[in-house]
């Protein structure tokens, strides 16, 4: 059972599909709120950050860690200049908490899918000196670089689910905000877009290649084919196209495909289904879906509704709207 603590978000986290064993609402000071649950079991503190008095102060969050269960701590954030700043996002990580979000669908995920040190490592602002010393002996600016780049992988479980075109619009809609490259292995379907900054490469450049642009914010990697892709990702993101033919097509050629692919990052691409048909995927598939992508006009330079979906991956810098569509500020579920 799980405990809520909800202000500002309050309306948002009562439609919050999870069991909830005690709901506090209002603002509280971080000692009331060690006092009411330091002897009380739950499995998930689901804290609207709002609800903490003085939580812009990092100090607040690093009281509230020192006495109560960070590994059962989900923080909503709120999109504040103070609470999206980086440094405060790795001062949380640095008190080892890793699952926050300004997304309510990120909060259940993050109940059901708590992230490790590594989801959360490359937003870490490593002091890299240390008595002169470098961070496990790396040059400082490779570890810089290392810090900063996400490779993200995209791999098709229905055949032609769209990873070659969907990497291409990606790019275009993050580029307004993030440095990116993308990479295709051992194939030739890039030059065809004719864009800046897409390489295609064969399987025995890939590390070079990775190296060579660690240095951007994002790599999109397609790895469908490319077996050794897998090793180089931050992110592996793995794509469905939900249409009746392509799922049964699959079935029928892989029975036990769906139970290989469960607890992975399951993105429903080119999907017009709603709400309850993808509850009905769920159930009768057994995966969880990350996030949805509708079809996208791949003539344009703005897809918008790729947004929601690389917030939800921890790429603030993409807007991202509340449940009466306002904006929300730059972050939307960290990963």
């Amino acid at each position: 059972m799980n405990v809520i603590i909800a202000n500002k978000y309050r309306e948002a986290l009562s439609n919050l599909d999870v069991e909830v064993i005690k709901k506090l609402e209002g603002e509280f000071t971080v000692d009331e709120i060690i006092n009411t649950f330091q002897n009380f079991f739950f499995q998930k503190m689901v804290l609207d950050v709002t609800a903490l008095r003085n939580y812009k102060d990092i100090k607040t969050l690093q009281q509230l860690s020192l006495s109560l269960d960070v590994d059962k701590l989900v923080l909503l954030l709120d999109g504040s200049p103070e609470t999206s700043d980086p440094e405060y996002l790795s001062d949380l990580i640095s008190m080892g908490i890793y699952n926050f979000t300004m997304n309510v669908d990120g909060v259940k995920w993050l109940i059901d899918h708590p992230n490790s040190y590594r989801d959360v490592a490359q937003y870490h602002q490593l002091d890299t000196t240390h008595g002169g010393a470098t961070v496990s002996g790396a040059p400082i600016s490779y570890a810089q670089d290392m810090k900063r780049c996400s490779v993200i992988c995209f791999k098709d479980i229905t055949p032609g689910a769209g990873a070659t075109t969907l990497i291409y619009i990606a790019k275009k809609q993050l580029e307004h905000n993030y440095d990116v490259v993308a990479v295709e292995v051992d194939k030739h379907d890039f030059m065809y877009f004719d864009e800046e900054k897409m390489y295609s490469i064969s399987s025995g450049e890939l590390g070079n290649t990775i190296s060579k642009h660690s240095s951007s914010d994002i790599i999109l990697l397609d790895g469908n084919t490319s077996p050794t892709a897998d090793t180089f990702a931050s992110e592996i993101i793995y794509l469905v196209e939900p249409s009746k033919i392509q799922l049964n097509k699959l079935l029928a050629r892989d029975p036990k495909v769906f139970e290989r692919n469960k607890n992975k990052k399951v993105v429903l691409n080119q999907c017009m289904l709603n709400s309850q048909d993808i509850s009905d995927f769920e159930f009768e598939t057994g995966l969880t879906v990350f996030a949805t992508i509708p079809p996208l006009n791949d003539q344009s330079d703005e897809n918008k509704a790729l947004d929601e979906f690389f917030v939800k991956l921890g790429f603030y810098k993409q807007g991202s709207t509340d449940g009466e569509g306002s904006k929300k500020g730059i972050m939307g579920i960290f990963k």
